[in-house]
């Protein structure tokens, strides 16, 4: 991210090709806009300067759930180009009690011989420095009434992961029924095996996933439809504390450096043997692959053809999408489709990134935070794999200028059956606002909700989300999911150098809705527990398309996927919001191996569990 502070907002990046008359020219119109956006960036962490309504779609429980974390970046002043990048965080069933647990990374202390007493913020409750995993203790009372509760049991699992953490993807790795986590790190990953008992194993070395390169986002996703899941693990930069440039921003000041001082790393592809190791096929696999700075990863089938395919969100140069060649190989067709560069031909810091159907069309649009002055990116699938960016006439990049996005998601966040898009926001430049008011972490924006208004454009409802949208931190990673199981989407906040946020959402339950859980029967070897009664056979079938029918005739079409957002794991359930609607007349899944099949007389506003197998063979 090439970055250039001015004022209120904060401009990271502008192509280094680019003559400087036209970038000084594009920055000054940006700068404007800035001004005139719905909020500025740099409000103040208590919302000052803002009136927002005492209740709203969504309410903050983290705390009082007892989901008590407080990330550390390891600041003490050195500006290390790690400190602000993470943390991630997932929203994943460890224990398939049939709620979501929930993962969060930690960071450390960055440089030889820096102590935590130089550190700006002291970590507090979350000594010691390593990974947090909670239980979620889901209760339901004979009214209805849920209450969430988290255990933190980081200890009995035996997870003990204390290396610079950026983020996490989770997916069952060897079909035993039980999601597998793997870690992102400031080099080497960790992949950590559920053992099915509560308890997890390193298995880093011994599956050959160890990439000692420093990653941010991966996905698991069945690139040749053998039904294990392989791999895909997006790289940044070729860094380390070691070899910190020691840059200064527009004023002088020391300050963190834009990407192009350092050489990009490769992404990493790897194949699933199916016995629990990987192999390395990025030479074959990724054909003419040239190192890009990545930060977003999201997979899904873009041009209709049953086989998977992978974009990936670049830092301040073109974005990638592989597309699956159906032979073991992927092409790169990001220019070709549309998605490589804005419609001014304009490269992009591209952090979050996510696919979904948002006009309701039956293919996979994209949407893409980037950094502030450069306003969100949101790209029209035509069904046949090309795009058309339309993130001006939807009226998302002009009211996003004012932030830098990270963590961001496709969801229904009201269930009216039309996708919505939250960001999670957070400058990576210093606001010379906030030092003026000599805030000590002058960086934090708040999030961003843009509801769909179901033709083509979103109006930012950030006010009607709530007070806790008026609250600003540097937030980064955010998990997608149904954290109380009422049949809407709650959304996990991983801030940087502050505590996590649970956004509990408490207005979907309003419309009808249909929740799916999407399985295999399970093809791999047994763990410890396997046959503990009410756990579902198979794993989560990343991949699979699901389309609900309505009894008015339209069909919606999700994904069952964890990947997407920024440096985050997702909840892999659909939900689909129904609207006004309680009838369903059909529910039809194509599974990633190209079978399809069907059910019907599916009930609205409960959760079903579909299984791979078990409904009536369907044509595509």
């Amino acid at each position: 991210m090439s970055r250039f502070a001015g004022g209120l907002c904060t401009s990271d990046r502008t192509p280094t090709n680019t003559p400087f008359t036209t970038r000084l020219m594009r920055l000054s119109c940006a700068f404007a806009l800035c001004l005139t956006a719905v909020a500025a960036c740099g409000r103040a962490p208590d919302g000052s300067g803002a009136s927002a309504p005492a209740t709203g779609w969504f309410v903050e429980k983290a705390a009082a759930s007892g989901l008590v974390f407080n990330h550390f970046n390891g600041m003490s002043g050195a500006y290390y180009e790690a400190e602000i990048f993470s943390p991630g965080v997932a929203l994943f069933d460890y224990d398939n009690d049939g709620d979501l647990d929930a993962y969060l990374v930690q960071g450390q202390m960055l440089g030889a011989g820096k102590s935590m007493a130089q550190a700006s913020f002291p970590p507090g409750d979350s000594l010691p420095l390593t990974d947090r995993l909670f239980r979620n203790d889901l209760t339901v009372d004979a009214d209805g009434r849920r209450t969430l509760h988290f255990t933190d049991v980081t200890k009995q699992s035996g997870i003990h992961v204390s290396s610079y953490g950026m983020g996490v993807a989770a997916g069952d790795i060897d079909n035993d029924g039980w999601v597998d986590l793997y870690l992102t790190r400031l080099g080497p990953n960790v992949m950590l095996h559920n053992n099915g008992d509560g308890t997890f194993t390193d298995v880093s070395r011994r599956s050959g996933t160890d990439d000692s390169a420093w990653s941010v986002s991966a996905a698991f996703v069945d690139i040749d439809r053998d039904g294990w899941l392989d791999l895909y693990v997006g790289n940044y930069l070729a860094y380390s504390t070691d070899s910190d440039e020691g840059c200064s921003g527009i004023t002088g000041q020391p300050d963190y450096c834009p990407p192009a001082v350092y050489r990009p790393s490769a992404d990493r592809l790897y194949r699933n043997r199916g016995d629990g190791t990987f192999s390395d096929v990025t030479a074959r696999a990724l054909v003419q692959a040239d190192a890009k700075p990545a930060l977003g990863v999201s997979t899904a089938d873009f041009n209709g053809d049953g086989w998977m395919d992978i974009y990936v969100a670049n830092d301040g140069t073109d974005n990638v999408l592989w597309l699956n060649q159906h032979d073991g190989t992927f092409r790169n067709v990001a220019l070709l489709a549309g998605v490589a560069l804005t419609a001014d031909g304009d490269a992009e810091a591209s952090m979050g990134v996510d696919a979904g159907d948002y006009d309701n069309d039956g293919d996979e649009d994209l949407f893409i935070a980037n950094l502030t002055a450069e306003g969100s990116t949101l790209y029209r699938n035509d069904g046949m794999g090309l795009f058309e960016d339309e993130g001006v006439r939807s009226g998302i990049r002009p009211a996003s200028l004012a932030y830098t996005g990270f963590g961001a998601a496709w969801f229904d966040a009201d269930n009216d059956g039309w996708l919505d898009v939250l960001t999670v926001n957070g400058a990576v430049r210093t606001i010379e606002a906030l030092v003026t008011r000599h805030d000590p972490y002058p960086l934090h924006q708040r999030p961003q909700l843009f509801r769909n208004l179901g033709n083509g454009r979103f109006t930012d409802a950030s006010r009607e989300a709530g007070a806790v949208f008026e609250r600003s931190t540097v937030a980064r990673g955010a998990a997608f999911g149904d954290v109380d199981n009422d049949g809407d989407v709650d959304v996990l906040v991983g801030n940087s150098n502050g505590p996590a946020s649970l956004l509990v959402n408490e207005v979907g339950q309003r419309n009808h809705w249909m929740g799916l859980r999407v399985v295999s029967r399970r093809t791999g070897r047994p763990s410890a527990g396997s046959e503990l009664p009410g756990r579902v056979e198979g794993r989560d079938m990343l991949g699979a398309r699901v389309g609900v029918s309505l009894g008015d005739g339209r069909t919606l079409w999700r994904r069952v996927r964890s990947d997407g957002s920024y440096a985050s794991a997702n909840d892999p359930r659909v939900i689909v919001g129904l609207g006004a609607s309680a009838t369903v007349s059909r529910v039809r899944v194509i599974w990633p191996s190209g079978r399809s099949e069907e059910w019907t007389g599916l009930a609205a506003d409960t959760w079903t569990t579909l299984t791979e197998g078990s409904g009536h063979d369907a044509a595509r």
